[in-house]
């Protein structure tokens, strides 16, 4: 006796954006598809070849995943840029520079903030 999957048929999308562009494009295929196989059915890598398969960290809306992981209908699929600086080093060189965080993220530089405060009086 031979059992039969049916092939039921899922829509996802696979996400990738650069510093002056993104894409996010829509991919079928079939339920159990992996991340991997998504990324290679939507054909993003002929259109940025700077994608390497092998080294690529990927993840499903925003979560760290597994090349092999199993898709969901409707999930989004993710492929991450290398940082282009690590954060930690980042914020000891704007510590060593004398600059410190305000807080939503801008630097902000000690003496300028230190003369704006002062300058009422």
């Amino acid at each position: 006796m031979r059992c039969t999957v049916s092939s039921e048929s899922i829509e996802i999308e696979v996400a990738y954006a650069k510093p002056d562009e993104q894409v996010i494009l829509s991919v079928k295929g079939e339920k159990g598809m992996t991340v991997e196989q998504a990324i290679k059915r939507s054909k993003i890598i002929e259109r940025f070849p700077e994608i390497d398969l092998d080294t690529v960290k990927v993840g499903i809306f925003g979560k760290a995943a597994k090349k092999d992981t199993e898709l969901s209908a409707g999930d989004r699929v993710e492929i991450y840029r290398a940082l282009i600086a690590d954060p930690k080093e980042a914020r000891k060189k704007r510590a060593a520079e004398g600059k410190q965080l305000k807080k939503g993220g801008g630097a902000t530089d000690d003496k300028a903030a230190g003369d704006k405060a002062g300058e009422g009086e």
